[in-house]
């Protein structure tokens, strides 16, 4: 039985949205219909480079394309909450990159216009969607490892000395908190399945006023602890480790996903190794879809509140550097 087609739209013809439109073509039932941004002339380019019927110049003309069933929002993460209300006005599903906000006091105004429209809405957190996590989320589920009672992930790659780049811009939210670390925060919060009740940090801010680079310990009731760092200025292993009272899973470069293994203690290692041919973004757009086909409004995998809660977490995180950026006055 074949699928409901569902037509998407693409806002901000940039390097993510590139990743996305590529993948896009491994989602079943997905149809690429327009693209807009800021420029006319990048978005034609954009569509010519993917065969897209339909490119605007604004977010306005793409929000009110009948066309669409869902935007897909790869813009930079400062003007998410604009581009989001315009999308979520009209009516328009909507698929937001992460950092889903810049803080929690903006992803609350858009999540609260969503419910109030009851239109989909959900963060692009395309890691949680990867077959190897889902089969970590199994090895959990069914208490391979016993209770987990450590995580430890990291994220983190060297740009060089480029305060010119956005990344180290804190006009366009640079940082490695937001860019990099959001990757191990959600990451403890899919398999901790909750916000942690303490929170300790310390980073080093750079010549630009961004965090180059941070270490965070989570604690988590009953004593459950997750230790996380991330970089833009330091290469890392960009690995995950679960430990539990059993044995401990390894999720090597976890947030792309390629395999994990499971370890057990008197048994031999089990492995995962998934052998998809796109890179991982298309699984995000199967769940949104999923979604819509159903008639539901969020994700059960990454649902608002969660999302409120990593933007709550991420907040704190910063109020203990003094780091603010300009959206937070």
């Amino acid at each position: 039985m074949s699928v409901k087609t569902i037509k998407w739209g693409i806002l901000g013809p940039g390097w993510i949205s590139s990743k996305f439109a590529a993948d896009l073509a491994y989602a079943e039932g997905a149809e690429l219909t327009a693209v807009g941004g800021r420029s006319l002339e990048k978005a034609e380019n954009f569509a010519k480079q993917f065969n897209i019927p339909r490119a605007y110049g604004s977010v306005e003309e793409l929000a009110h394309d009948s066309d669409v069933d869902i935007v897909y929002v790869g813009t930079l993460h400062p003007i998410h909450k604009e581009n989001v209300l315009e999308l979520l006005r009209a009516g328009k599903a909507v698929l937001c990159e992460k950092p889903f906000t810049m803080n929690a006091a903006e992803a609350k105004e858009i999540i609260d216009l969503a419910r109030e429209k009851q239109v989909f809405l959900m963060e692009a957190m395309w890691t949680r969607f990867l077959p190897p996590i889902r089969k970590v989320m199994e090895w959990l589920a069914d208490d391979k490892i016993g209770e987990v009672r450590l995580l430890k992930a990291d994220f983190g790659f060297d740009i060089g000395w480029a305060p010119e780049s956005r990344l180290l811009d804190p006009a366009l939210g640079g940082g490695a908190l937001l860019d990099a670390g959001i990757y191990p925060v959600s990451f403890a919060s899919l398999i901790y399945g909750a916000a942690p009740t303490k929170i300790m940090s310390t980073a080093r801010i750079g010549k630009t006023g961004v965090d180059e680079q941070f270490s965070l310990l989570f604690e988590y009731e009953g004593g459950r602890t997750a230790a996380l760092n991330g970089a833009v200025q330091l290469g890392m292993v960009s690995d995950a480790y679960i430990y539990g009272t059993k044995g401990y899973i390894h999720v090597p470069n976890f947030l792309f996903g390629k395999s994990a293994s499971l370890h057990v203690k008197d048994a031999e290692a089990e492995s995962f190794v998934d052998d998809r041919k796109a890179e991982g973004y298309a699984f995000e757009a199967e769940e949104a879809m999923k979604a819509l086909r159903e008639g539901r409004t969020e994700s059960s995998v990454i649902p608002l509140s969660e999302t409120l809660d990593i933007m709550s977490t991420l907040d704190t995180i910063r109020k203990q550097w003094g780091l603010r950026y300009p959206a937070d006055q």
